[in-house]
């Protein structure tokens, strides 16, 4: 269940209270008169079926209430309530499968963005692969596919393309682009360092690796890994599944490829930094086309049960 909390001006809070009558799967519905200040009118809440609330956030952003007013919605972990189990039953479809496209655009908004934390943990994340590529320990490799939050901007471009916010796409690929830009760099010095201190040596580079080689040998089974990965991290967003973005994290080799990569420039070996390149984009990109298909899909599905049983009711009177 989600629940909503709304400000309404005073003029519109019977209108809003009808459209949430009509909406199949709601409950719990309270209006509290003249309790808002800021910005003045009306409170009302009720808990909505996640599986009809995307279709009612829709509707209140078309009357004007995110502008007039206010819309808040909030995950619900635990409602004991007959009205809520009925409310669940009528809503079309099931919660697990609904995309909520308003929650979505903002998860993957604020994950997007080039900010300091979000470069320092990229940036740290590629230093861990570092070294774990020059140790060839796979344990470290894994741990900066953890920490690595590049699937913010991936998803972000996906969400983007599906929805056509050009505007989101150009932000996600600044915060993907400029991040993964700005790690290198600092891995390679990262790099320079410890080689000045003896801790890096160039035979660390060129010496077999058998627990790491991979990341520089692009395959096919890396792009089909990569393509998994993006229906796996998408499907985890949209159904607010976010623990399974761990077993992403550490499925795909963007971080150790963009690790190895400037590892291998800074002692000249160009073999090594093209083909880490080439690892990197094909994860890259292989993620991106597997969120958008998801989403496609997502949206035609879910499209198609909502013209078989619309989550709001028409009020009298208005046409088809």
């Amino acid at each position: 269940m989600l629940h909503l909390r709304l400000i309404v001006p005073a003029d519109r809070t019977d209108e809003v209270v009808a459209l949430v009558e009509r909406t199949v799967g709601t409950a719990h519905l309270v209006v509290f008169t003249g309790a808002a200040r800021n910005p003045a009118g009306d409170v009302v809440m009720c808990d909505v079926a996640r599986e009809a609330g995307d279709e009612l956030i829709g509707a209140l952003r078309d009357l004007g209430i995110d502008s007039t007013g206010s819309i808040t919605v909030e995950n619900m972990d635990l409602t004991l309530s007959r009205h809520a189990e009925e409310a669940e039953r009528a809503a079309p479809g099931e919660g697990a499968d609904a995309v909520l496209w308003e929650e979505l655009s903002e998860v993957t908004h604020e994950e997007s963005t080039f900010s300091v934390t979000y470069v320092a943990f990229l940036a740290l994340a590629t230093m861990l692969a570092a070294c774990g590529v020059m140790l060839d320990n796979a344990v470290l490799i894994v741990g900066a596919m953890a920490v690595g939050p590049e699937f913010g901007p991936l998803a972000g471009i996906s969400t983007a393309l599906v929805q056509r916010a050009p505007r989101l796409v150009a932000r996600s690929l600044w915060a993907l682009v400029g991040g993964f830009v700005v790690a290198m760099a600092l891995t390679a010095g990262f790099a320079w360092l410890l080689d000045a201190l003896g801790l890096f040596t160039e035979d660390m580079v060129t010496a077999e690796r058998p627990n790491t080689g991979f990341i520089w040998h692009p395959d096919w089974m890396s792009f089909v890994v990569a393509l998994l990965a993006g229906i796996a991290g998408t499907l985890s967003l949209t159904s607010a599944k976010s623990g399974a973005l761990i077993g992403v994290a550490i499925s795909v080799t963007t971080v150790p490829a963009a690790a190895n990569a400037a590892v291998a420039f800074s002692y000249q070996d160009l073999p090594q930094t093209w083909g880490s390149s080439v690892q990197l984009m094909a994860n890259l990109g292989g993620i991106v086309l597997a969120g958008t298909l998801t989403l496609l899909v997502q949206r035609v599905v879910w499209s198609m049960r909502r013209r078989t049983v619309p989550a709001v009711r028409r009020a009298p009177g208005v046409p088809r």
